[in-house]
């Protein structure tokens, strides 16, 4: 596969495969013109306020955690770090898969809000890359916004003697809605194979951040696995546990559900 020798931080070229994959599909899909015009006004101005407001809290927050800093927080702010990429990625993979696997475009509210654009992704995995920043992380933002909430609250009214003692606590749910609230950019970027920043792709090169490469596993028919996509740190051993298709075969009998079943619905649309 092309890329596979360059070297950190360079650009990759495609190879005939890698370029019918960004190609797949593509906006000239009758689903994808049907889904991308569901997205609306309402929605966008959900999105504006909820990146707005999360980016205040988060920059809040840091200043406060900043202040309290101490070098004996170290190896358990480290810890908090790790945990928080972890988890997020989990949380991240468990989401994807669930909007992936279930429900439909057509329930109330959060079919056109929330599943739309999972299933427009499967049929043009490049319009991602055609959302700018407010579309591509409004929705993240929104998920993150609780616990942004809490921590600010806690910094307004905890005494300094009790913020000290919950210190590394606050480090790690920080870390994790950092990693939960960029978690759709990183995946903007794992569909970005031209002109992306070389401090990205080296994140990308050393499996900070979800790899172009990594993801695209994710991206074979049917949609069926490889669904976290943080760090993607997870993807292999929730892969061999059979984790995602275990699940997805207690879910079917006890509901007698059929997994994607909407995805591939929208997928077979010719006009």
């Amino acid at each position: 596969m092309a890329g596979a020798e360059d070297g950190p931080g360079q650009q990759p070229e495609l190879d005939e495969d890698e370029a019918a994959y960004c190609r797949r599909w593509g906006a000239q899909h009758a689903g994808a013109r049907e889904l991308a015009a569901l997205y609306s006004p309402g929605k966008r101005f959900q999105e504006w306020c909820c990146v707005v407001l999360c980016f205040s809290l988060i920059a809040h927050n840091l200043v406060h955690l900043l202040l309290l800093a101490r070098w004996e927080h170290t190896s358990l702010v480290i810890v908090g770090v790790v945990a928080g990429a972890l988890i997020a990625d989990f949380l991240s993979g468990l989401v994807h898969w669930g909007a992936d696997t279930w429900g439909s475009v057509d329930l109330p509210i959060v079919g056109k809000a929330f599943i739309r654009p999972f299933r427009e992704h499967h049929i043009d995995p490049t319009a991602i890359t055609r959302h700018d920043f407010i579309e591509t992380n409004g929705d993240n933002c929104l998920v993150t916004l609780l616990p942004l909430l809490n921590m600010a609250y806690k910094f307004r009214t905890q005494s300094p003697e009790a913020l000290e003692q919950l210190y590394p606590w606050e480090c790690f749910v920080f870390c994790l809605t950092i990693f939960g609230t960029f978690t759709n950019q990183i995946h903007k970027w794992s569909h970005t194979y031209f002109g992306l920043p070389r401090w990205v792709i080296l994140l990308q090169d050393w499996h900070v951040i979800l790899p172009r490469k990594h993801h695209r596993v994710h991206h074979v028919s049917p949609h069926e696995t490889y669904f976290c996509i943080t760090t993607g740190w997870l993807n292999y051993p929730l892969e061999r546990i059979g984790f995602w298709r275990r699940l997805e075969d207690l879910i079917q009998g006890l509901t007698g559900e059929k997994p994607r079943a909407d995805d591939m619905k929208w997928a077979q649309k010719i006009k």
